[in-house]
């Protein structure tokens, strides 16, 4: 196995751990009644089942669970490849680096959070999404990606996008502010949801652009 296969094994090995135990820390507060590390609310006026529920609708915990399965095959596999795989991996990059702007630059400021919460939240919105970047930036491998994969990286977060809206009409909740239907109106939610997939589009043709000229990582799968 050639140094940097073994770097990436390594990498994407810490990556999982980090997303791993961020989960562990997150389902523990869950069950304890403690804060979640997503919107700083705690359990003491909603059910077990309903945190549960709210918790895996966050599109950071779906693009976190994303990047744990892509950095679980990569340490396995740093070669892996194929037309499915393509577009996992971009929606991981997709998704966790999205995550990333989105909760530094409008979430973090509304969300007030300390102990294990706030170890968390640091493992989702600020650890995992700059290491997955760094890690297909430097160690690839590359290239992969295809316009294919680009159109089609996009169906999980349209679909997300449709069921949280849905979801809303009946419930009255929303993951994030900035889509909350009941405070801002129907029309400045899916303003701002637009905004979101704009700010998607663009990373893809940036990602596209780069998997071409950034330099070619290949690993065999010894």
């Amino acid at each position: 196995m050639s140094d940097r296969a073994a770097v990436s094994r390594w990498w994407h090995a810490a990556i999982a751990a980090v997303i791993l135990v961020s989960l562990v820390i997150q389902l523990v507060l869950i069950f304890t009644g403690g804060a979640d590390a997503n919107s700083g609310d705690s359990g003491t006026e909603i059910g077990l089942g309903t945190r549960i529920w709210r918790l895996f609708s966050f599109f950071t915990i779906q693009s976190n669970l994303i990047v744990l399965a892509v950095a679980v095959g990569l340490t396995l596999r740093p070669a892996r490849d194929g037309a499915l795989w393509r577009v996992v991996r971009l929606d991981s990059l997709l998704g966790i680096v999205i995550t990333g702007l989105v909760f530094a630059i409008v979430l973090a400021p509304q969300v007030d959070l300390t102990g294990w919460a706030l170890a968390a939240t640091i493992g989702f919105h600020y650890i995992s999404p700059w290491a997955t970047l760094a890690a297909w930036l430097v160690l690839g491998p590359r290239p992969r990606l295809t316009w294919q994969a680009v159109g089609y990286a996009f169906v999980w977060p349209i679909a997300w996008l449709v069921y949280i809206f849905t979801q809303g009409a009946f419930t009255d909740w929303y993951p994030y502010p900035f889509l909350d239907v009941t405070d801002l109106g129907l029309a400045t939610a899916l303003r701002n949801a637009g905004l979101v997939l704009v700010l998607g589009l663009a990373l893809a043709a940036g990602f596209k652009t780069l998997d071409r000229k950034l330099p070619t990582r290949v690993y065999s799968e010894v």
